[in-house]
């Protein structure tokens, strides 16, 4: 049972980065309709961010933290207005493999700034004791990290429902042009959508990166999962994210634990397989009413 315990709160851990990767496809999907695939590079920058400022600054943990975030949120909203912005005819599948450009270039970029070795990063919680729980060992950077997400997920909620911003937002995901014509600046909104995605998935790099290490290519895998999660929960949903994430973690946590360390990959992509085949629509269906 204490075996079983363990892999499930590795789990739970694991899942809350997936989950919170996974909001940050439903923020920007929402506003947009459109799928970020460089999501993980976001991630990536984070965490690497957070090393330099932390590590090789000297930073205090909290202004690296802060720092990274709003460095990699301006780097969302230069995304939107360099790559996306211009594109004359902007369909779905274009705007799609721009992404996928993107996330390449930013590969590129962080391989040539931080070279290809891993980096260690300490973790934000003072104590390194784990937490016994009924056999099972909780390390308190896990703690954090479920904080993190709880705090995060429900600020959003928060901002979608409670803010004129966040109402503002959630028309432009009803009906952009319907919006427009309220006197909305759907524009604006789309710009908040990149700045808020890509924040959210530099906090996931931040909150990680203790860890498994950074490196150059983590968020390829990372940004892979965050979508499997994002499907799993159903994409539009972010509660549905939060849910897919934690899912998808215990599972793979799970699979690692009772069968071979060598599926750890492969869990995402077959559950994304089979939510696809199952439920298109994912757990929770967002894709009919898209919602905060």
């Amino acid at each position: 049972m204490s075996e079983f315990l363990q892999f499930l709160l590795s789990g739970i851990t694991t899942g809350a980065i997936y989950g919170l990767i996974a909001l940050g496809f439903n923020v920007l999907y929402n506003a947009t309709d459109l799928i970020n695939f460089a999501q993980g590079e976001f991630v990536m920058l984070g965490g690497l961010g957070f090393y330099t400022l932390g590590t090789v600054v000297g930073w205090p943990a909290a202004a690296a933290f802060a720092a990274a975030v709003c460095v990699v949120s301006l780097l969302g909203l230069l995304l939107e207005r360099v790559a996306l912005r211009p594109v004359k005819k902007p369909d779905p599948l274009t705007l799609i493999i721009i992404t996928v450009g993107a996330s390449i270039f930013l590969r590129g970029v962080a391989m040539r700034l931080w070279g290809k070795d891993p980096y260690s990063v300490t973790g934000l919680a003072a104590s390194t004791e784990p937490v016994r729980l009924w056999g099972a060992a909780l390390m308190p950077q896990s703690l954090w990290i479920v904080g993190i997400v709880v705090a995060f997920m429900v600020g959003l909620h928060l901002f979608g429902k409670r803010t004129l911003t966040g109402k503002a937002m959630e028309a432009c995901a009803i009906h952009r042009n319907a919006a427009w014509i309220l006197g909305i600046p759907s524009d604006r909104m789309v710009l908040l959508a990149f700045a808020l995605s890509a924040g959210l998935g530099a906090v996931g790099g931040v909150i990680i990166a203790p860890i498994t290490m950074c490196s150059y290519d983590m968020g390829t895998m990372l940004g892979l999962k965050g979508f499997c999660a994002a499907m799993l929960g159903g994409l539009g949903s972010h509660w549905g994210a939060a849910l897919g994430g934690v899912l998808l973690g215990v599972l793979e946590s799970l699979g690692v634990g009772y069968f071979s360390s060598g599926i750890k990959d492969a869990v995402a992509f077959l559950v994304l397989l089979v939510i696809l085949i199952v439920r298109p629509a994912g757990l929770l269906g967002a894709s009919a009413v898209k919602r905060f």
